[in-house]
């Protein structure tokens, strides 16, 4: 079995509200092996999205520690976590946050820019993400001309193209219809199988990631209650 590229070991994250502490997650532990696709499931409030934010290096635990591959997150300064997210970690979110005056080409190479690549590694790279996720012939659209599906995959081929190894997908098919999400969910994991990129996906709904992860965390209350 591929050794774990990511280890929470005992993670409690609480924030204050109002002067009364608010456990978002509580004692979790869990750990991912390399090139898995796994899932974590739970209702609105479960504390799903914070453990992908503290595994993205976004927030900090307050008590616990989590591993990805060689970085221990929580304890590296601001430019560390700089280096963590432009080397390790995609992003896709339910909102795409895509720039509307870009085009595709553009949107997917903006970290590519603000890593300081050279214009024409960039835009190779973006290319090839594109085409990663079935839309080079939509890379000179912008957002605006572009269905809400091929949204979220110019949203996903942005999280590739630096080629991290860990890939978190934050309720990817939010704003989707069920036709489209489904089509979401199998590029993220035929992303994995071909890439052999490990692949996390947050979702209020294990039913649409049951035929594809490997293992599915379930949490509630921000306590993990069940692994499947």
């Amino acid at each position: 079995m591929p050794s774990p590229l990511v280890r929470v070991q005992n993670v409690t994250k609480t924030y204050a509200r109002g002067g009364s502490p608010v456990h978002a997650l509580r004692d979790v532990s869990l750990s991912v092996p390399d090139g898995a696709f796994v899932g974590v499931a739970g209702p609105s409030g479960s504390g799903k999205s914070t453990l992908l934010h503290l595994l993205a290096a976004l927030d900090h635990p307050t008590a616990g520690t989590l591993t990805v591959g060689d970085w221990t997150l929580g304890a590296l300064d601001t430019a560390d976590e700089s280096r963590y997210r432009r080397t390790m970690v995609g992003l896709v979110f339910q909102q795409f946050h895509l720039i509307p005056t870009m085009t595709a080409r553009e949107n997917v190479a903006l970290p590519l820019i603000l890593a300081g690549a050279h214009p024409e590694t960039r835009s190779q790279q973006a290319v090839r993400a594109l085409e990663q996720v079935g839309l080079a012939d939509r890379m000179d659209h912008r957002p605006a001309e572009l269905s809400g599906g091929e949204q979220q995959r110019v949203a996903t081929a942005r999280a590739l193209v630096g080629d991290p190894p860990l890939l978190l997908a934050d309720e990817p098919t939010g704003n989707l219809d069920a036709d489209t999400g489904a089509q979401i969910i199998d590029l993220l994991a035929r992303l994995h199988r071909t890439d052999d990129r490990t692949v996390i996906v947050v979702t209020h709904h294990p039913a649409e990631i049951e035929s594809v992860a490997e293992q599915i965390f379930h949490l509630r209350d921000g306590g993990l209650v069940e692994t499947g």
